[in-house]
């Protein structure tokens, strides 16, 4: 079985919103965002459809097929959705200011079709776009912009193939052409994180979404290969856990109750934690950079 990545059209969207739903069901980010007892999955499909059918003509949205060589109709195996560049003195043009005005329309009608936003947290999305706007300000530093990767999902049957790599390389290879760098967001810690490792990725900085008692912990990886900088946000939901502000211990405290679990990504990507322990800490060994977490583990 031979895959191709081929551009998205309209008579793929079906399929591709079919994969993308699939593969970010158990999306920290998604669960942590969303309500699962409000979801709604027909809202979902909507919202997912008026952002395919901009992409179509405003952006590079990709899906990997596979192609038996016959005249049966190739099934989409994978998606991603790219951002191109925009230079930072470029004003926006109005046919792309137009664009997003008509997307932010169909999402609206979207809404309205199916009475809400079918579960979104809206305030937790927001603290994640303002975390995410000051990632993106300290970070992004280059005047002709980043190739911004916003999704990239592989149906499950399909991972482990090398169709994500695929997607990845049909636009990281036009970048490393152009000389232009990329950005792009995981919201998942297992298995993302080792197969951007084995691309070149390393941990280079953490950053907390914290709504209430819940947190999600963001981690940024850059990668130089081939000379293109990657930046991953990898979030991790405690939309199951909550954590309880409670008074740092004093210094004296802390060295004689020095702690922490060891390697926090143990060896098969997991984190540890201890359930008892008011004081969590977090380490990536590559980088060494250490996040600590004040709170209490509670059901």
């Amino acid at each position: 079985m031979a895959i191709e990545v081929v551009n998205l059209t309209e008579a793929d969207i079906p399929e591709a919103i079919e994969v993308i739903q699939h593969a970010f069901a158990d999306d920290p980010y998604f669960k942590w965002v969303f309500n699962p007892a409000k979801f709604n999955k027909q809202r979902n499909y909507g919202s997912l459809e008026a952002r395919c059918r901009w992409g179509i003509n405003n952006a590079i949205f990709q899906v990997a097929k596979e192609s038996d060589g016959d005249d049966a109709p190739s099934r989409v195996l994978g998606v991603s959705c790219w951002l191109p560049p925009h230079p930072a003195a470029e004003p926006e043009s109005w046919y792309s200011w137009a664009q997003s005005w008509l997307l932010s329309f169909r999402q609206f009608l979207n809404n309205v079709r199916h009475m809400g936003r079918g579960g979104l947290n809206t305030r937790r999305y927001w603290i994640w776009k303002d975390r995410q706007r000051e990632a993106q300000s300290q970070i992004w530093d280059d005047p002709r912009g980043y190739y911004f990767c916003n999704i990239v999902a592989v149906s499950p049957e399909a991972q482990g193939k090398g169709i994500g790599k695929k997607l990845f390389q049909a636009v990281t290879d036009r970048a490393d052409e152009e000389g232009v760098k990329c950005y792009l967001e995981s919201s998942k810690e297992v298995p993302n994180v080792e197969i951007y490792r084995r691309m070149g990725f390393e941990m280079a900085k953490a950053m907390e979404c914290r709504d209430g008692k819940d947190m999600c912990m963001v981690c940024l990886f850059p990668v130089g290969l081939l000379g293109v900088l990657l930046l991953t946000l990898l979030t991790f939901s405690c939309s199951c856990i909550a954590w309880s502000e409670i008074q740092s211990p004093s210094v004296k405290e802390r060295q004689a109750r020095s702690y922490c679990c060891g390697a926090a990504f143990t060896a098969n990507g997991t984190i540890e934690m201890q359930r008892d322990y008011p004081r969590i800490e977090f380490r990536q060994p590559r980088s060494m950079i250490m996040n600590k977490v004040w709170g209490q583990y509670e059901y």
